[in-house]
């Protein structure tokens, strides 16, 4: 079961960019919580506060109890913006969950024994090309991360979403051919590949042409024969004498 994590907040009676700024002069996040068939709630939160719960990771698949007028609202967050100077926050989204309700999350993956890989000792790099993966499950079974085992892959090969094993209950929204993880060469692997190549190429022609001092010996047979014959005329010298 997910862990479901504790947030105060305030009710924000006024919406506007005025009002939100406001906020924002006082070290409080304007926000919103909405969905499961009710009405929004402008609510504000501590700034420090959410800026450390943002940085800590994972914030988008955790879940929380919004503690809003001695009421607990289970929410998890959908989305959030950050000054693009500055990095703080500005307004945070949460979405209202109703039990038992299935929810969509993109789930980090995780790379599991990335060392062990031959690819890896023979000096190849891992090369995530899908950093998450879309999920869709229940709101109590949301995982923290996917692991990705590419302890078995060498260099030039790919791990793919259908080599990975998902948790009971949670389905994959990513087609299943997807490529998460490649082991890339490393600098000048296909030289060396090609200069290999070469070489076997080449140690194996002078076999090959090895039996051309064979066929150059026929030659030296076929010379004898005139010796052979230079015989005759010799003994027929003989008769005419």
């Amino acid at each position: 079961m997910a862990t479901v994590k504790e947030l105060k907040a305030t009710a924000r009676p006024q919406s506007g960019k005025g009002a939100a700024r406001a906020e924002r002069r006082a070290g409080r996040v304007p926000g919103v919580i909405y969905g499961d068939n009710q009405p929004p709630v402008t609510i504000s939160v501590d700034d420090r506060d959410l800026r450390q719960r943002i940085l800590a990771g994972r914030f988008l698949t955790t879940l929380f109890d919004i503690e809003l007028e001695g009421k607990k609202h289970r929410v998890i967050p959908r989305d959030y913006h950050l000054d693009p100077v500055k990095d703080f926050p500005l307004h945070v989204d949460f979405m209202r969950l109703g039990e038992g309700a299935t929810i969509r999350v993109s789930v980090p993956l995780h790379i599991v024994n990335g060392e062990t890989s031959p690819g890896v000792k023979r000096g190849g790099t891992v090369n995530i090309v899908t950093h998450t993966l879309e999920l869709e499950c229940a709101v109590d079974n949301i995982p923290q991360y996917i692991e990705a085992d590419v302890g078995s892959l060498e260099i030039s090969y790919s791990l793919h979403l259908s080599d990975v094993k998902l948790p009971k209950g949670v389905k994959s929204l990513t087609r299943e051919d997807a490529t998460l993880v490649t082991i890339v060469p490393p600098s000048g692997y296909a030289e060396e590949q090609k200069a290999a190549a070469a070489a076997a190429a080449g140690g194996a022609a002078p076999a090959a042409g090895a039996a051309a001092p064979a066929a150059a010996a026929a030659p030296a047979a076929g010379a004898a024969a005139p010796a052979a014959g230079a015989k005759a005329p010799a003994g027929g010298g003989d008769k005419k004498k």
